[in-house]
C-alpha cells in the first residue's frame, strides 16, 4: 500500500520514535524511507543579519546533518535504506513540499518536537502537516 515514506526528524526523542515507526512501516510494505530535517529559518527573522545568524545557521546545519547521518545508520542497521533531505524554511510547509516532490504516500511525524516553547511560537508542525497533507499522515505518540 505504501511505497514512499517520509519521516520528519529533529533529534527529539519523539522524532526518533517516528523514525523507528517509519522504518518498521517501510519493512512491512517494502517501501522507501526518506528522512527530512528542516532548519526553521523563521527563527532567525528577528536576529540581525550578521555573524550571529551565520553561526546559528551553521550550528543547525551541522546538527541536521548529524541527525540525518544517524537516521541513515538506523535504516542501514534495520536493512532499510534511508534517503536523507536537509531543507530550510517553514518545517511544515517544507515537509509537504518534499512529500510532493518525492511522491510520498505516507508522512510520519512525532506529536511533539524539541521544545514546547517552539510549539507555542510557531504552531505545531505535526498539526500543520496533518491539517494540510493530501496523503496519509501518521502521528507517533510516546
Amino acid at each position: 500500500m505504501f511505497r514512499k515514506v517520509l519521516v520528519a526528524i529533529d533529534g527529539s526523542a519523539q522524532s526518533l520514535r517516528a523514525l523507528t515507526t517509519a522504518i518498521e512501516e517501510a519493512k512491512a510494505w517494502k517501501a522507501e524511507v526518506h528522512a527530512a530535517y528542516v532548519i526553521e529559518i523563521g527563527l532567525f527573522s528577528s536576529l540581525p543579519v550578521d555573524n550571529t545568524w551565520e553561526v546559528m545557521y551553521s550550528l543547525l546545519d551541522k546538527e541536521g546533518r548529524d541527525i540525518l547521518d544517524g537516521a541513515a545508520n538506523a535504516g542501514s542497521e534495520a536493512g532499510v535504506p534511508v534517503t536523507t533531505h536537509l531543507r530550510q524554511g517553514h518545517a511544515g510547509q517544507e515537509l509537504l513540499n518534499l512529500a510532493d516532490e518525492i511522491g510520498a504516500d505516507l508522512i510520519v511525524v512525532g506529536s511533539l518536537g524539541k521544545s514546547g516553547i517552539e510549539r507555542l511560537l510557531l504552531g505545531s508542525i505535526s498539526s500543520f502537516v496533518v491539517t494540510n497533507s493530501p496523503v496519509t499522515t501518521m502521528v507517533v505518540r510516546e
